[in-house]
């Protein structure tokens, strides 16, 4: 099968999906009301990258777990940020995206079957975003987990970047 029809098949899939969510949405009251009053906004941002991941999937297009893991992750931020009403962790928790993209490289490559790469490149974003956010979050009012030592967070990001470049095979 080409590329075009497994597209077609995958956006087809999808377009049924939320046909039939939005039509057992209009028949079954408890589920419109579930609808209306449970599901917030954010929920719809976290939906769209479920979508795009499984038009990813359907369609064999593995690079579109990237964009569906940058959308989703973000819909998972507000989702909590919604629910708890911190709207300040904005402040560091932005950080948290190069951990998103570095979660879509990971499942990406290692779908592809480049586990070398996917480590390497996904996992090293992936670190690289949780030290940046210990790191703001502690001084700017977000979980102070390490307290006065988070300049050593520095010094291991400093590290890693370091041992890439003096290890890397040329």
């Amino acid at each position: 099968m080409n590329r075009t029809n497994r597209s077609r098949i995958g956006i087809g899939v999808v377009l049924v999906l939320i046909g039939a969510w939005l039509l057992a949405a209009q028949f079954v009251p408890a589920l419109r009301a579930w609808t209306l009053n449970e599901v917030t906004w954010p929920l719809a941002v976290i939906g769209v990258g479920v979508l795009l991941a499984v038009v990813g999937l359907v369609t064999w297009t593995p690079g579109l777990l990237v964009p569906a893991c940058i959308v989703g992750g973000l819909g998972g931020l507000l989702y909590w940020q919604n629910t708890t009403g911190n709207w300040e962790s904005w402040a560091y928790a932005w950080t948290l995206i190069p951990g998103f993209v570095g979660v879509g490289v990971f499942l990406s490559e290692l779908l592809t079957g480049k586990v070398r790469q996917a480590v390497s490149g996904g996992g090293v974003l992936i670190i690289i975003s949780l030290v940046m956010f210990l790191i703001f979050s502690s001084f700017l009012g977000g979980p102070s987990i390490l307290g006065a030592y988070w300049p050593v967070l520095l010094i291991l990001l400093g590290l890693i970047l370091l041992a890439q470049v003096l290890f890397r095979p040329r």
